[in-house]
């Protein structure tokens, strides 16, 4: 409309009211005078207004000009037309006709009048979307529109200054300019102040288009907060109106998932959802991606729920998004039936699906799966990269196939792939672990060509396996090459090393080892401890010997533990110089010897054979200070010495066990006792210890009275010494009970055993006992045994010691005691000193 103004401007020469105007006779004149000279400024002035009244929507077709003539037919027939005008407005602001009684002369260059008539009348802002060309409706071209709004919003932006000129306007808009204008404009804040000013409007309507717009203005200045609010006012619109904003609402969740605004795009995303919208594939993936770089794989499973309960078609964006998250999660069914819904709608997949699919289903151990997807995927034409056969290798590693492994391994360097350090590694450490020594020294040698340095965890490794193989020479060389690596060995190589060179004997080797781990900063103690305790369990008590010195010359100690083995090895190989300082040494370091340990030391005095040797065992029970000895040594001494009867004595001893915590060693100091004392002649005193012992109930069910029907004794846990002393004193008890009380059982029974029933029996039948040998059993009626009582020589036997023409049974008994052998108990660590319930 600017231009159609500029360009009446242009056209009109000259315009007045003046009616007694002599333009229209001059123009007469001039054209009588001059005929042909008027023809061609008619011409002229014809073309100019023909021009002029195409512009402003006018319909002339001018004759062709002939002559002279044919100028004033022209004339006649461009200003006096024969149609009626129709006006702009309908009426006037006064009530009246509206239409203009003024004429309007057209002047030419020379101020001559062409035409005089009714002219082209302004239309009203706001009230008319035309002009009037004459009589004719000339519509306001849209491009003309479009240019006035945007020049009006460029020129004041924002405010109520822009509003009053968009007011003022010389036509009524429509939505279809107010988007040109966006398109045009591209200035966000300038947009949504122009929309602002259009939603106000009579003519305003929703758009969708022109949400898009006004979005994507907001996106490329990333003023999310607009968007937001935006977004909130559409929703509002869209529910009072009733208007579908599919694009708007889908190009708003992408615009805010690309921007990483989690909770801003999934509150959005329910509104659109609640409003009951529709959601397209691409806001889909937009927030399906969100999630997953936000690390939150489970809520894209959400929206992918989401997707499939919409009935959305997945594209495949959503396939290459949703596969490898499925897997990685450790959803495999849902990740390959995805995988085959993809196949099955002709998409290709891509690597990124495959090698998810096949790192994901060897980890989890399906193997088979994992292997035809592999070859599946080389069938597309797609390579495999180095990350997919380390996956492999490893999940068949981890799998314990080997040999497929291997085959993986050959295949990847043909590929022309370079094993990394953690790949030769698993090679190298899996064969080596599944006794492979030959494959895995030659993948380590590849490792150590490869440039890779293999770690102290390979090289211990190695060593371990070459040592439980018995290969001294293969671990030397490899903790050598280690050691020139300038690598610190491991606390477990040195280990492993040493139990090795313990196990082969190779006490220098394993010296020197030992400085060695020294002098790198570990502490040696417990390692040297081991080998010692090698040595010992070997039986190899020179070694062991020689060993301790070496550690004691170092300054290197070892534990109380270990020293007791040793001394009890010694023992049992009757090394008694040597045991001697050991048990010293045990003792000077506060160590405390238990009853368990002297009464092991006493059965050893109670097999010796030779004097010197008993010698120095009653020199190391002294060296035990322990309170046993003394009451030994107290039991063989006069009623003068003790100041007091050895019946008390003993019962003083008894009395100061703790029998909470060695109650099992007070047993096994009786047993042994009543042996040393059998054989020493000492049977009275062997008599008031086994009395006291039953007394404290250590052998609680070693006699039993079943009324009158039999009396029994059972000696089966007895050793051969305590076994005699418990039946001679047991049947001077039923002697007593039945000669005093005359009481007589139907039976008396001694279990014995098969050990101790040729010694009972031999004993008995020296004096003609009527008690009859049965598998373990000795067995007497009552009666018999009440007759057998009675004998003179039997009452002698009860009541004094062993007659002496059993020397050759005493001689024997050498041989057949104890029962519970100190080398037994050898190897097994102590007791505790104090039990769980007393601490």
């Amino acid at each position: 409309m600017i231009c159609c103004r500029k360009l009446c401007r242009r056209n009109l020469y000259s315009l007045t009211k003046n009616p007694s105007s002599s333009c229209s006779s001059s123009f007469h004149s001039f054209s009588s005078t001059n005929p042909n000279l008027c023809t061609i400024k008619l011409n002229s002035h014809c073309k100019s207004f023909i021009f002029f009244s195409s512009t402003l929507g006018f319909s002339l077709t001018p004759h062709r000009l002939s002559g002279p003539n044919d100028a004033s037919s022209v004339i006649d027939h461009v200003f006096k037309p024969s149609f009626s005008r129709n006006y702009c407005s309908e009426g006037t602001s006064d009530g009246g006709s509206g239409e203009w009684t003024e004429e309007i002369e057209y002047l030419d260059e020379s101020g001559s009048v062409i035409y005089s008539g009714k002219g082209i009348r302004s239309v009203e802002p706001g009230l008319d979307d035309h002009v009037m060309v004459g009589g004719l409706k000339k519509p306001f071209l849209n491009a003309s529109a479009v240019a006035k709004i945007v020049e009006v919003v460029k020129r004041w932006k924002w405010g109520p200054e822009l509003e009053t000129q968009l007011d003022k306007l010389q036509f009524v808009p429509n939505m279809t300019h107010i988007i040109q204008a966006f398109k045009v404009i591209k200035d966000s804040d300038i947009s949504l102040s122009l929309f602002r000013w259009a939603k106000r409007q009579s003519w305003y309507s929703p758009s969708d288009e022109c949400y898009v717009m006004l979005f994507d203005g907001l996106n490329q200045n990333k003023d999310f907060d607009g968007i937001q609010s935006l977004f909130d006012e559409m929703v509002h619109d869209s529910s009072n109106n009733g208007i579908s904003s599919f694009g708007a609402y889908n190009r708003v969740i992408q615009y805010l998932a690309k921007a990483e605004k989690l909770e801003v795009s999934f509150c959005c995303f329910k509104k659109i959802q609640d409003s009951g919208c529709k959601i397209d594939t691409q806001t889909y993936n937009s927030l399906i991606t969100l999630f997953l770089n936000k690390g939150l794989p489970y809520k894209a499973f959400e929206i992918y729920g989401s997707m499939e309960a919409a009935g959305c078609l997945l594209d495949g964006s959503t396939y290459e998004l949703m596969i490898p998250s499925l897997a990685k999660s450790g959803r495999l069914d849902a990740a390959f039936r995805l995988f085959q819904e993809m196949k099955e709608r002709n998409f290709r997949p891509g690597f990124n699906i495959f090698s998810s699919l096949v790192d994901s289903m060897g980890k989890a151990g399906r193997l088979d799966t994992s292997m035809k997807l592999y070859m599946e995927m080389q069938g597309y034409g797609l390579r495999p990269s180095v990350t997919m056969y380390v996956s492999l290798i490893e999940s068949y590693v981890k799998a314990g196939k080997l040999d497929a492994a291997l085959r993986l391994w050959d295949e990847m360097k043909k590929a022309g792939f370079r094993p990394n350090f953690g790949l030769y590694t698993l090679i190298v450490e899996s064969h080596a672990k599944s006794g492979k020594l030959d494959i895995a020294m030659s993948a380590f040698t590849d490792m150590e060509k490869a440039g890779f340095l293999p770690t102290p965890s390979t090289y211990s490794c190695l060593l371990e396996m070459h040592s439980s193989s018995g290969q001294v020479d293969s671990a030397m060389k490899l903790y050598n090459s280690m050691t020139s690596a300038g690598l610190r060995p491991g606390l477990s190589t040195y280990t492993t090393l040493l139990t090795l060179l313990a196990n082969k004997k190779l006490v220098d080797v394993a010296a020197k080892i030992l400085l060695e781990m020294k002098a790198m900063g570990y502490s040696v103690d417990v390692s040297a401890s081991d080998v010692l305790m090698v040595y010992i369990k070997d039986g190899s008590v020179d070694l062991a010997l020689r060993w301790l010195r070496f550690m004691g010359s170092s300054g290197i100690r070892t534990n109380n533990f270990i020293l007791r083995q040793l001394f009890e090895s010694c023992m049992k190989n009757g090394l008694f110089e040597s045991a001697k300082p050991l048990l010293e040494t045990y003792v000077n370091t506060a160590a405390k010897v238990d009853l368990i340990l002297y009464t092991s030391i006493l059965a050893h005095l109670v097999r010796c054979q030779e004097e010197e040797n008993e010698k120095h065992l009653m020199s190391i029970l002294s060296a035990t200070k322990h309170k046993a000895h003394s009451f030994m040594c107290g039991l063989f001494t006069g009623p003068e010495q003790r100041k007091q009867p050895v019946l008390s004595f003993v019962r003083d001893f008894f009395q100061s066990i703790d029998y909470e915590l060695e109650e099992g060693a007070a047993r096994y100091y009786v047993n042994v006792l009543l042996n040393y004392l059998v054989l020493m002649g000492q049977i009275n005193r062997a008599r008031c210890v086994w009395k006291v012992a039953y007394e404290n109930k250590l052998f609680p069910k070693a006699i039993v009275f079943d009324q009158h029907i039999a009396w029994s004794l059972d000696v089966r846990n007895l050793s051969v010494g305590a076994a005699l002393i418990a039946v001679v004193h047991t049947l001077h008890r039923f002697r007593k009970r039945m000669l005093y009380y005359g009481v007589v059982p139907r039976r008396i029974k001694l279990v014995t055993g098969p050990t101790l029933k040729i010694v009972v029996a031999q004993i008995l039948s020296s004096v003609e006992s009527p008690f009859e040998v049965s598998k373990v059993v000795l067995r007497a009626p009552g009666d018999s045994v009440m007759e057998w009582f009675k004998k003179p020589i039997v009452q002698q036997f009860l009541l004094n010691e062993i007659p002496s023409s059993s020397d050759i049974l005493m001689h024997k008994l050498n041989t057949l005691f104890p029962s519970s052998a100190p080398e037994i108990r050898s190897l097994s660590p102590p007791k505790p000193l104090i039990s769980g319930r007393a601490m």
